[in-house]
């Protein structure tokens, strides 16, 4: 959300855990609602997280004509079946971050230096791996679960 705010956009967050969109609400966004939440306003772009063709299909439905879905997620289940005239008429577009380029990250990278970004974090001892785990799979933590060796 850092980085929308240095370009003056709007942070609108649709989560399914409720302790995603506390945390969205306390980094400053706009607009919070679950992923099947329909936003106040058409977005002109769009950003999911989640593994789940279903939440690029909501995120798609929420695009003005134009719009971009850009998909962060390296693994996604299936897309359900979607009203193509409906949703990708009008160039409406999805991307994927497979097609990120080195100097995508490295400009991503700069960017969040010069925002003197930090994420939040939570450390697991290689001996709770399995802890880690389990708090990603029940989004339990409040940050980013990394495992130290």
């Amino acid at each position: 959300m850092a980085q929308a705010h240095h370009v003056k956009a709007a942070e609108l967050h649709g989560a399914a855990a409720e302790s995603h969109r506390k945390a969205a609400e306390s980094l400053g966004a706009t607009w919070v609602g679950d992923e099947n939440a329909k936003p106040p306003t058409e977005l002109d772009r769009a950003i999911t997280f989640a593994p789940s063709g279903k939440v690029v299909v909501s995120a798609l439905s929420s695009l003005r004509k134009g719009g971009v879905v850009a998909v962060n997620a390296i693994h996604l289940d299936q897309m359900p079946a979607f009203d193509y005239d409906k949703l990708l008429w009008g160039e409406r577009q999805v991307r994927s971050v497979a097609n990120m380029t080195r100097q995508d990250a490295r400009d991503f990278l700069a960017l969040a230096h010069h925002l003197n970004f930090r994420p939040r974090v939570v450390t697991f001892s290689l001996e709770d791996a399995n802890k880690a785990l389990e708090a990603v799979k029940h989004e339990t933590e409040d940050g980013s679960a990394v495992i130290v060796l």
